[in-house]
């Protein structure tokens, strides 16, 4: 990480004394804070709208374009620093504002300073100008940034991948989950003649110039940062709708042109797919924008109503099932994986990275619930035990607020395991089924914090799950469950757990135990071998 200019710091220091709320000489520690927190520079301002333009220039591997910010103001402050995020090696322009502002970059950072007081309620915008050549991405979409390939017959076939690194990484914008532009985006992707730009919600304009394609894409409602994504390439286009919970849904698929026909045949598992997650989780979030499948150069990610697709339109993981059971091979887990973000993570955004198991842990369950609903409930559960294999308990689920941190991979499917068990706690499917449509009706196009989620599943449920989440969220411990049996004696106890830990637990016989960390006693209902429910994410331990 770069240290902060001399005259930044004097900006900084004038404005806020926001360099008080860090060590001396800790500029990694402030920069990051920068990134991942509501600072002084971000928490008066709300953003509204975001207007964009973007051309890619393939030979070049670089991005030019404009962005028009637009925000509310949410309190008075006098003489204000805006902070635009926008992350080197990218360069910019504050355009037709020289009067009203000067502006100031600092490594990844551009701030905006008022000589003014701007009261609450008042409506203000920026337009910045951006360009230069953008990080690379190594490996997307796992290793961030942009990527330059071509496709099978030598045509350029461009995108981005950024939920890790930020849209900042090419775009300037109030980079951080907690502020999503309220009223949407609106993105003009400029592309070559014989090439096609495609971007989030619905294309409502094509015009060309010269040598070049105009694509206009609106979204209507609120958008995370990272899902704001161009695509560009020989793509061609097929429709279709589903009949769902909110009336008609549009769905619109942009593939390769040599995958036609590969497309309509994979894409068919869409419609089985929204008929199961609207059951779970209730209308799809984003009619208004439609759903979209765009085939990636990557493998793919969530970017809300239009989903990067890129999995050789094949079932499984790249032919592969995570579960070693089989079952996953039953169904293409980019188009399920990645369409369940559009609850969790597009719907119910987490205000904080470090939450980030409320996208990864719902949404990897969301394969096992699909899987009840086009399977049986016997194939969801063998998939849901069968993911365990690849949790690794090497760090904590939740990672460090304010600093643009996760927490462990296993926010996935440790995550996915701690909502089945959560689910068998409540031991009525239909009482779960409802806390997840109320999650995202009442959490509808918001952000949350983990502990909003958690008091919700409680809440709702009437069970009080706070150690649970304290177990599995915030240790890397997992409950064991320590017994011997006598006849029809059960002795048990747990070990390994967080203090004064709740987890009731059924037998696969249905009978009952509370255990604690106390030796206790109960009477079987037979003298069989005690048989455990697997589908508890406990360690059985016979001593």
């Amino acid at each position: 990480m770069k240290k902060l200019t001399f005259a930044a710091l004097i900006l900084l220091y004038g404005i806020s004394s926001a360099q008080n709320l860090f060590p001396k000489n800790d500029a990694p520690q402030r920069e990051d804070s920068l990134k991942g927190s509501n600072t002084s520079f971000r928490n008066f301002w709300d953003v509204k709208k975001y207007e964009l333009s973007v051309e890619p220039d393939f030979d070049k591997k670089s991005v030019s374009g404009t962005n028009k910010i637009t925000f509310e103001i949410t309190k008075d402050v006098t003489n204000p620093v805006f902070q635009i995020d926008l992350q080197q090696p990218m360069n910019y322009k504050l355009i037709g504002s020289d009067k009203k502002y000067t502006s100031k970059r600092d490594g990844d950072f551009i701030f905006i300073e008022a000589k003014k007081t701007i009261k609450k309620g008042d409506t203000c915008s920026f337009n910045i100008q951006f360009s230069g050549n953008p990080k690379i991405a190594k490996k997307a979409p796992w290793d961030g940034g942009w990527v330059f390939s071509k496709d099978n017959n030598g045509n350029p076939f461009i995108s981005v991948a950024q939920e890790g690194e930020g849209a900042s990484v090419w775009l300037p914008v109030k980079d951080i989950w907690s502020d999503e532009p309220d009223r949407g985006i609106v993105m003009k992707i400029i592309t070559p003649k014989d090439l096609v730009g495609v971007g989030n919600g619905r294309l409502i304009k094509k015009t060309s110039e010269k040598n070049r394609n105009i694509f206009t894409w609106e979204v209507k409602n609120p958008i995370n940062a990272y899902s704001i994504v161009p695509n560009v390439g020989k793509y061609v286009n097929f429709k279709d709708s589903y009949d769902g919970e909110k009336g008609k849904l549009d769905l619109d698929y942009w593939v390769l042109d040599y995958n036609l026909e590969k497309a309509k045949k994979q894409f068919q598992q869409v419609k089985p797919m929204m008929k199961a997650f609207e059951y779970w989780f209730g209308p799809y979030p984003f009619y208004e924008d439609s759903y979209k499948l765009v085939e990636s150069p990557y493998l793919g990610m969530e970017h809300q109503s239009s989903v990067a697709y890129g999995n050789n339109y094949a079932n499984g993981y790249l032919g592969r099932d995570l579960s070693g059971t089989g079952v996953g091979l039953n169904w293409d887990f980019i188009i399920i994986h990645e369409t369940g973000h559009e609850w969790f993570a597009n719907n119910i955004t987490a205000k904080d990275q470090a939450d980030m198991w409320v996208h990864e842990g719902f949404t990897s369950y969301s394969e096992t619930l699909f899987t009840e609903n086009y399977m049986d409930k016997d194939a969801a559960e063998k998939y849901i035990i069968g993911v365990r294999k690849s949790i690794q308990n090497d760090k904590p689920i939740i990672g460090h607020y304010g600093i643009r941190n996760e927490g462990s991979s296993d926010m996935y499917p440790k995550g996915a395991n701690m909502l089945h068990t959560i689910r068998q706690v409540i031991n009525d499917d239909e009482k779960f089924r409802q806390i997840l449509r109320g999650l995202n009706k009442d959490f509808y196009h918001q952000t949350v914090t983990t502990k909003q989620i958690e008091d919700y599943i409680s809440q709702k449920s009437g069970i009080d799950f706070s150690s649970v989440f304290n177990q599995y969220l915030r240790t890397v411990k997992i409950p064991n469950l320590e017994y011997s049996q006598t006849g029809n004696i059960l002795k048990f106890r747990y070990s390994n757990v967080v203090d004064k830990f709740s987890l009731p637990l059924r037998l696969k016989d249905n009978q009952l135990i509370n255990p604690t960390t106390e030796w206790q006693t109960v009477k079987l209902n037979s003298e069989n071998p005690v048989e455990f429910n697997p589908n508890y994410y406990v360690i059985y331990k016979k001593i």
